[in-house]
C-alpha cells in the first residue's frame, strides 16, 4: 500500500474522533483531529517522515530546517529531518515554543535555528490558521526565511485562505474530507 494511502488510513483509525468538540480557534467542531496519535506512533513516524519529506521535495522547496509551534509540529517535523538524513538530504528540525524561556538563553526558538536558514513551518492540523500565523510572526521575527507551510491536515474551514492573503505558499498533505 503507498505510504500516503496508510497514513490516511492509520490517521483515520487512531487520531479523528466524532463527537462534540472545541477547537483553539473557539469554534465548535463535530469532529476533532488528534493528530498527536498517528505521528507520535512508530509506524505515524515512518510514514509521517516519508510522505511529508515527498511533499517537500513536490513542492520544489529546498529547506535546511522544518519545524513550527511546539507540540504538534514537534513529532512531524523531527520525522522528516530524520527521514530526509536517511535518504542523503541534510534537513534539521526546529521548534518554537509558546513563550520565549524564562531562564537561560530565554530562547523562543530552539533547534539551533540560524538567522537567514530556508525553512517549511510545519503544522499538524490547520483550522483558521490563527496559532500557525503566530508561530510564522515568530519564525520571520527570527530572520529564517520561510519557503513555505506544510500541514498533515487541513480542516477546511478557513486557515488556507487566510495564510495565502498572509502570502505564504501552504500546501495540506491531507484534508478533512479525506479523513472523514
Amino acid at each position: 500500500m503507498p505510504a500516503i494511502l496508510r497514513l490516511r488510513q492509520l490517521l483515520r483509525e487512531r487520531s479523528v474522533r466524532l463527537g462534540d468538540f472545541t477547537l483553539a480557534s473557539g469554534r465548535r467542531s463535530n469532529f476533532y483531529i488528534d493528530a498527536r496519535l498517528t505521528t507520535m506512533s512508530g509506524e505515524g513516524q515512518t510514514l509521517v517522515g516519508e510522505v511529508c519529506h515527498g511533499a517537500i521535495l513536490d513542492a520544489g522547496w529546498n529547506p535546511e530546517f522544518v519545524g513550527g509551534m511546539t507540540l504538534g509540529a514537534d513529532p512531524i517535523a523531527y520525522a522528516i529531518a530524520n527521514h530526509a538524513t536517511r535518504t542523503g538530504f541534510t534537513l534539521d528540525a526546529f521548534t518554537v515554543r509558546k513563550q520565549p524561556k524564562g531562564h537561560g538563553t530565554g530562547r523562543q526558538i530552539e533547534g539551533g535555528l540560524p538567522a537567514g536558514a530556508r525553512v517549511v513551518v510545519i503544522e499538524d492540523s490547520v483550522t483558521t490558521g490563527g496559532s500557525l500565523l503566530r508561530a510564522l510572526e515568530v519564525i520571520a521575527g527570527h530572520g529564517a526565511v520561510v519557503l513555505g507551510v506544510l500541514a498533515l491536515v487541513d480542516r477546511e474551514e478557513g486557515g488556507a485562505a487566510r495564510l495565502a492573503e498572509a502570502g505564504y505558499d501552504f500546501r495540506p498533505v491531507l484534508t478533512a474530507t479525506d479523513l472523514l
